[in-house]
């Protein structure tokens, strides 16, 4: 298959990283890459869904891995995942040998493993430079679920549905494979009760997801759905101030620099110093450019806050506030020196039953099996904007029959995709963010 052809096949079915910011992924498709990585290494705790996926269906799986890799050329095929996922590991290991070049990577039980850059070095050794990307030392990264979408879209069916980890405070922990634009309460009720009085949701992990609420819209890349009771830790600090936080670090930073010293990305070389941007940050320091340059650095992981930290601050939403301020001034990200790893790196790494345990999460760490079918929903909001980049643009209107799959929106200008209906019904409104669908 010719790379444009297989650009447009996922352009055309709506294909988006389903586990990250939501990157069209025939964007990402390049000759450049020698070496093909399938990411199962489910960074967060709790959440287990591509793992699953690659357990249920790892034939089909494979197929789609072998025609991007052959596409493109790439010499190397890994599929990595931690060495605790064993179940999956048994899994696959039969499908192995009939495929070329594919290999099964295993990883430390570590937090964050599933982070792109990291996970490059961990699998080829290779240093993706600081603000790049693994395309840039000749690694394209792609997860379970988006390769699965893929064999899905070669065989006449596009992106409409989405597998989505509930766990917390519910009855039955479970994961569900759900039309896109269903709410967040409806499908909340396929794990049964909620257990906690006051609850509240986490949309994502537990390490990265924001704050939500019950009316929150299912996209492409909503991996999962935390119930949490409201007075949990993970729920309070996302619902601190950034004042509050920079007052905090004011008055109790005590430059232990632990946040630095398990920095994730510092230990690769990268530049970023949570350490040295507290202490400037919480002192108003001005004559000293670089550690607020430097935040751009941070991969948003949330362990210098969530583990490191012993005063209990958040380095993490005070970079990424920094980080947002950098970017509406229109400053980038410059060349760096090579990064050098710090030798000490195997030493600090995190791992992931330690911090399950320091965020609070010990007793939610339960099965959530997978269910594939689940009852049918009487509407769907679909949003216009699921992925980086422009949003898609409708080509239906109020009135309209639609079935499932049919196409209901263009892809925009520039980086877009297309988007299809999850359900067959009737086209209740169109407007400029979103495009509702009833059943009759």
């Amino acid at each position: 298959m010719k790379l444009s052809e297989l650009q447009g096949i996922l352009k055309e079915n709506g294909i988006v990283g389903a586990g990250g910011a939501g990157f069209p992924t025939y964007a990402k498709l390049s000759e450049k890459a020698d070496t093909v990585i399938l990411n199962c290494a489910e960074c967060e705790p709790l959440l287990k869904l591509h793992r699953q996926v690659l357990e249920t269906h790892p034939q089909e799986i494979f197929e789609a891995l072998q025609i991007i890799s052959k596409t493109v050329n790439a010499k190397r095929v890994c599929v990595a995942l931690k060495k605790s996922y064993t179940a999956t590991a048994n899994a696959i290991k039969p499908f192995v040998e009939f495929f070329e070049n594919i290999e099964i990577c295993l990883l430390d039980d570590v937090y964050p493993a599933g982070d792109e850059v990291i996970l490059t070095y961990e699998v080829t050794g290779r240093i993706v430079p600081p603000g790049d990307i693994p395309l840039s030392v000749g690694v394209m990264v792609l997860n379970v679920e988006t390769i699965y979408n893929l064999y899905r879209a070669m065989n006449g069916r596009p992106v409409t549905r989405k597998y989505v980890t509930i766990a917390g405070e519910v009855e039955n922990p479970v994961t569900v494979r759900v039309p896109i634009g269903v709410t967040v309460g409806e499908i909340i009720k396929l794990a049964g009760n909620i257990t906690t009085e006051d609850p509240a949701f986490i949309i994502g992990g537990p390490m990265m997801g924001s704050l939500g609420s019950k009316a929150n819209i299912v996209t492409k890349t909503t991996n999962a759905v935390l119930v949490l009771p409201s007075s949990h830790s993970l729920i309070r600090r996302r619902q601190s101030k950034t004042f509050i936080d920079m007052k905090r670090a004011m008055a109790a930073c005590c430059q232990c620099s632990y946040c630095t010293s398990l920095c994730s990305r510092n230990l690769l070389g990268h530049p970023i110093n949570p350490s040295e941007f507290m202490r400037v940050a919480s002192n108003s320091i001005t004559n000293d450019a670089a550690p607020y340059i430097n935040a751009m650095y941070c991969s948003g992981c949330g362990l210098c806050e969530q583990y490191s930290c012993v005063q209990n601050l958040s380095p993490r939403m005070l970079l990424a506030a920094c980080k947002l301020e950098l970017r509406k001034a229109g400053i980038k990200p410059q060349p760096q020196p090579e990064p050098v790893v710090n030798p000490d790196r195997p030493l600090r790494q995190v791992p992931m039953s330690r911090l399950t345990s320091r965020i609070g999460l010990k007793k939610y760490n339960k099965s959530a099996p997978i269910i594939e079918a689940v009852p049918d929903f009487k509407k769907v909001t679909v949003l216009l904007s699921q992925h980086v980049g422009s949003p898609s643009v409708p080509i239906v209107k109020k009135g309209d029959q639609v079935h499932e799959k049919q196409l209901i929106a263009n892809a925009g200008d520039g980086l877009s995709v297309a988007l299809h209906s999850p359900v067959n019904g009737v086209v209740t409104a169109v407007g400029k963010t979103a495009i509702i669908i009833e059943k009759q």
